[in-house]
């Protein structure tokens, strides 16, 4: 979440008007983030957040509102799309396709220890259950094409090394066959930011939201569960923190079992997870768009899980 289009007050609260939400009392910037514009948005009825896609095209959101919108109807902790005063959750603002969901309440946690990562692993395996009922499919947008593409655009700006990293990545991951594996509608960037807790008085935590679906798509399962464990479950040198992983593995399995299909596969599905961060945020790095507020990561971090996955990784369980 980022600000590429800056949206003026005057100009939101006059497209606020086919919204049944009241009036505009407050409009805020986020600076997370990386993809699109994204603005909080209070009102006299209600918060939200409101998004403008800068790179999607119109044909490709109704995907991911509507996902939205199923997995919120499930019972999910996901931010439901509003509709206009048309009944339609896509509309027009600074030239730019533009959504207005829910804003969740909650705060991510960025330390996150066993408990998080045992909840993060269930809720996970509920929102692949619920997805299996999802009517509309569009592939992943981060899938093995982006991939390839990708690491010939950053290819020239990597040393040595690391081209040679990348170009034995690529050849590898084009051996994998995913064909036999669970597949449905996967969020594909379940990062620590992109997860809400609310906190108990007695300090147990609950998943209060999950947000930020604009990179979801139809997959494996498993490598929405390798995106996921890579990031809750590293420790800050890239290595897996053993317990935080058995937690969110363990809470996934309770509530959809692996196959094992899915075990063989375990070792190359978190280097495809590795690999295809690396790739986004080197091209954020080092061929970065204009934008208002914009957040660039560090490259080097996946990096260094990709070569650490590569090295071997701990088992699925049984």
């Amino acid at each position: 979440m980022s600000v590429f289009t800056p949206v003026p007050e005057s100009v939101l609260a006059d497209w606020l008007k086919d919204y049944a939400v009241g009036r505009l009392v407050e409009l805020k910037g986020i600076s997370a983030g990386v993809q699109n514009s994204n603005f909080f948005v209070t009102t006299t009825l209600g918060r939200y957040v409101l998004t403008l896609f800068e790179d999607m095209s119109r044909a490709e959101l109704p995907y991911y509102l509507h996902l939205m919108a199923h997995l919120a109807r499930h019972g999910l902790p996901v931010p439901g799309p509003i509709a206009n005063l048309d009944n339609e959750y896509l509309g027009t603002l600074q030239e730019r396709p533009a959504a207005l969901v829910v804003r969740l309440s909650g705060a991510s946690e960025m330390d996150p220890g066993v408990p998080h990562c045992a909840k993060v692993g269930a809720m996970l395996a509920g929102l692949h259950l619920a997805g299996q009922s999802y009517g509309r499919r569009q592939d992943n947008p981060r899938g093995p094409q982006w991939r390839a593409a990708t690491a010939q655009a950053v290819r020239g700006f990597l040393d040595a090394d690391e081209r040679a990293l990348l170009d034995a990545e690529i050849v590898f991951q084009a051996t994998v066959d995913l064909a036999s594996l669970p597949a449905g509608a996967i969020h594909a960037d379940l990062f620590r930011d992109n997860v809400l807790w609310d906190v108990d008085a007695d300090g147990s935590v609950h998943v209060g939201g999950v947000i930020d679906f604009y990179f979801a798509g139809h997959d494996a399962l498993l490598f929405d569960v390798a995106v996921t464990v890579n990031d809750w479950c590293s420790n800050p040198d890239g290595t897996l923190d053993g317990a935080r992983c058995d937690a969110l593995l363990a809470a996934y399995h309770g509530e959809r079992p692996f196959t094992d299909a899915e075990r063989a596969a375990w070792p190359a599905l978190l280097r495809a997870a590795a690999l295809r961060f690396w790739l986004s945020r080197a091209a954020d790095f080092h061929l970065p768009r204009a934008g208002e507020m914009v957040l660039v990561k560090d490259p080097d971090e996946y990096r260094d899980i990709l070569r650490l996955r590569s090295a071997g990784v701990p088992p699925l369980p049984l």
